[in-house]
Parts: C-alpha cells; structure tokens; sequence
C-alpha cells in the first residue's frame, strides 16, 4: 500500500501528460510530452536490476552510513550514487530516489524533449518553458504559498528534498524541508539529506547553509523550519496565488 504523495504539488500548466510507475519502493510521477509508461517501466526494471544485483554483492552499500567508494566495474547508477555519496558526507543510498529519476528521466529524454520525473520528492526535469515546483513543508505555513522557478536553461536539473516531520525518508534532522539544487539529481537528494541532518532547530539553518557551500556541485538550498526559511545560490522563490 503506498501512501499518498501529498508533496507532488505541481503547479497546473499545459502541455505535458501525467502518469505513474510504481515498481516495488520505487512511485515514480512522470510528466512528459506523451505517454510513456511502458519506456518508463522497462527503465525502472533496468536500473533497479543492475543496483539490486550490485547490492547482492556487496550488502554494504544498502546499509552503510558512511561515505562509499566504488569498483570501477560497479555499474554507472552505483558509481554516481558513490560519488555524491562523498561529495555530501552521507551513505550511498540517501541519493537512490535522485539517482533513480535522473537515470529513468535521461532514458526518457529519447522519446520527448520535456521530461518531469519525481520519486518520493526528489525530482528530475529537462524542460522547454518556465515551470512551477510547489514546495511542500507539512505544517509550516509556507506549505502551498511558495514554489520554485525553474527557466529551461536551467535544465537537466535535480532538486532533492529531505525533510524531518514529512514522509519515512531517513532524516536525522527536524526541519519541515530541506530542498537542494544540483545538476545531478543524486547529489541533490544527498545533499537535501546531509543539510536536514543538521537542521534540529531554526537556529541551525545558518549552519546548514555553511555547509550547503562545502558541497561541491550544489547550486542552491532552500530550508524551511516552522514559519523560518533561509535561501543560498541560484533559486528563484515565488509566491503562489
């Protein structure tokens, strides 16, 4: 039984078809220019065989906390989730939900030039016009009131976000939502997860957002506690309605 994905707040705009793929603990929300539920499937199945075959091998990787160093065999899923795994100080698989839609979202660029993959809040997007993301932060009172930005230049992009009070991610932390900005979709998720680890209070957004400047390849963050927010690097906040 999968929960209901409260987050996927996407604004209402034209011009790209919606529809779900769901393959065991990976519920994936797909926007693209047609249908494309069975290339979506098919790549879900790919990805996914390759990391749980890899894990077979090497049971660490699901489990460790720490930082993960890969073979250079390891397949390419598991080199990129290893790599941002260091950038961000975090396990390998705090980035598995960023490195699944980015890797499902490239196979989909194939078939459509506009391409929106979300998986339990961390998004993929190759876009052709300006978009709308909600931001969804629980009980805080920016929760549907905000959204980010994103021009098509801006794209491929990841944007992870980990939170404390939403969902069953793994957060060590207490801020309503951490959202991180990145090129590379794993590291986006990474990092939303390394910064909310930090974030027990308010008052350790600054601190947060010290480190948010240490990861490399991290284009901005937006952290949100109760009615506090604190914004670093290239995101546009708007205000909906």
């Amino acid at each position: 039984m999968h929960e209901p994905r409260f987050y996927r707040h996407w604004i209402k705009d034209s011009g790209l078809i919606s529809f779900n793929v769901v393959v065991a603990q990976t519920d994936l929300y797909i926007r693209s220019q047609r249908n494309l539920k069975d290339k979506a499937l098919n790549s879900v199945l790919k990805h996914r065989g390759s990391l749980e075959a890899y894990i077979g091998r090497h049971p660490i990787f699901l489990t460790t906390l720490d930082t993960y160093e890969a073979e250079a065999e390891a397949p390419a899923i598991v080199k990129e989730m290893a790599r941002v795994s260091q950038l961000a100080g975090v396990g390998p698989m705090a980035a598995v939900a960023g490195a699944i839609a980015e890797a499902v979202g490239r196979d989909l660029l194939a078939f459509s030039p506009e391409v929106i993959v979300e998986n339990g809040g961390d998004i993929f997007l190759k876009i052709s016009k300006k978009r709308l993301v909600g931001i969804y932060a629980g009980q805080s009172s920016f929760t549907k009131k905000i959204a980010l930005e994103i021009m098509p230049g801006e794209t491929p992009l990841g944007i992870g976000t980990s939170s404390g009070t939403v969902g069953h991610s793994l957060s060590l932390g207490s801020a309503d939502a951490v959202i991180a900005l990145s090129s590379s979709a794993a590291l986006a998720d990474a990092a939303a997860t390394a910064l909310g680890n930090i974030v027990k209070a308010a008052d350790d957004i600054p601190e947060a957002i010290e480190k948010a400047l240490s990861i490399e390849g991290l284009r901005g963050v937006v952290i949100i506690v109760g009615d506090k927010m604190g914004v670093w690097g290239g995101v546009r906040i708007v205000p909906l309605g």
